[in-house]
């Protein structure tokens, strides 16, 4: 799952409830990938669905988890394991397509990087696999490129966020406001 899709599931959609229509699917074992909030949030909410074993995987160590200490308190005391300064380069799944587990490599912190965190780097030979049938990608998101793709007249940034000409909100498209 997106982490955008978990979390809408559960608060939006009630998918905890048993005869929901958009259920999520309920493991022993679920890995959510990223360290920020939302992955704090995926984590709790997966502990909450009944997940015997959480873990955050994220790339680099507590330090730089850009998660609110809070949120990273609260994860703990839930009994989420932080498996710090660890990245996944594969999912496992079985015949059906469902995830099993997920392979993660070891890094170590170099050189700071453009946003002047340290940089991680991968620490060759170190792989290792976590049981996870419910993968849960936190890493950040980006706006859905269908509405820049098919609106061209609507003015959006690099990122593809749209531009609001001023404080009112208005957008290059007549009616349209952000």
């Amino acid at each position: 799952y997106s982490a955008n899709e978990f979390l809408t599931r559960i608060n939006l959609m009630k998918a905890y409830k048993d005869d929901s229509h958009t259920p999520v699917m309920k493991a022993k074992n679920v890995a959510v990938v990223g360290g920020g909030n939302v992955a704090m949030d995926a984590a709790r909410s997966a502990k909450r669905l009944g997940a015997e074993n959480v873990s955050i995987v994220y790339r680099r160590s507590e330090e730089e988890m850009p998660a609110r200490v809070e949120e990273i308190h609260h994860a703990k005391e839930e009994g989420i394991d932080f498996k710090l300064l660890c990245n996944p380069v594969k999912i496992h799944g079985d015949e059906n397509g469902w995830s099993t587990q997920v392979e993660c490599i070891r890094m170590e912190l170099g050189e700071p990087d453009a946003s002047g965190r340290r940089r991680p780097v991968p620490v060759e030979g170190s792989e290792f696999k976590i049981d996870a049938e419910v993968v849960v990608i936190a890493i950040g998101q980006t706006p859905n490129p269908l509405i820049k793709n098919t609106t061209p007249d609507l003015k959006t940034n690099a990122r593809g966020c749209i531009v609001a000409k001023d404080e009112t909100g208005a957008t290059s498209k007549t009616g349209v406001w952000a």
